[in-house]
């Protein structure tokens, strides 16, 4: 999808385990601020992907959302998707390519990355920073929680913001993918930088 602003944009948002409504509420509001005809939905089983313009992935356990991906036959539509994905935290890992020291699953390889699960620790070291991101006129309030971080981008894979243990915010053509919460800061900025994107693209 791209281009035109008066065609409707159909977001599916997983909503296997994680902050599926966060997810919902923030693209309603990112939707309304950009005035793009819109429907958002959860989805939960293969036939509801192949009309949707985006499907975002939120954070949760990527070992279980991967099992449960895969236990309501989704994994094949999901990688023939060719709309755009908008993915946080354990759905960085998902879309990735490779996840390093991981052997329990195989994940979607729809963005070429290598990704190191929980690069910053177990929950006790959750944290929340100030970070640049590119495209935002201002720092983000990032909230990363057992956050993942990237450490290999293919060539098309262009990083928007890192921290020392790596890239924590990404665009790869038409999807984007951060290693953090932004449905959780209260800031709607990534959600219509993602959508900006797609429909100038």
């Amino acid at each position: 999808m791209a281009g035109n602003q008066s065609e409707l944009i159909r977001i599916g948002v997983l909503a296997l385990q994680g902050n599926v409504r966060e997810h919902m509420d923030a693209f309603e509001e990112a939707c309304a601020s950009l005035q793009i005809p819109h429907e958002i939905l959860p989805i939960r089983h293969a036939d509801e992907i192949r009309d949707l313009s985006v499907i975002a992935i939120p954070g949760g356990e990527s070992t279980t959302i991967a099992r449960l991906v895969d236990k309501n036959w989704m994994r094949e539509e999901m990688v023939r998707f060719k709309g755009s994905y908008f993915v946080t935290c354990a759905g960085m890992v998902l879309v990735s390519s490779e996840v390093i020291g991981e052997d329990r699953y195989k994940p979607l390889g729809i963005v070429d990355i290598s990704v190191n699960r929980n690069a910053f620790g177990r929950q006790k070291e959750s944290f929340e920073a100030d970070i640049t991101i590119q495209g935002l006129g201002t720092p983000f309030h990032a909230v990363f929680i057992r956050a993942p971080t990237v450490v290999r981008t293919g060539p098309d894979v262009k990083p928007l913001a890192s921290l020392d243990k790596g890239v924590v915010a990404l665009q790869a053509g038409r999807h984007m993918a951060f290693s953090f919460h932004p449905e959780l800061s209260g800031d709607i900025r990534l959600h219509t930088l993602f959508l900006s994107t797609i429909l100038s693209g």
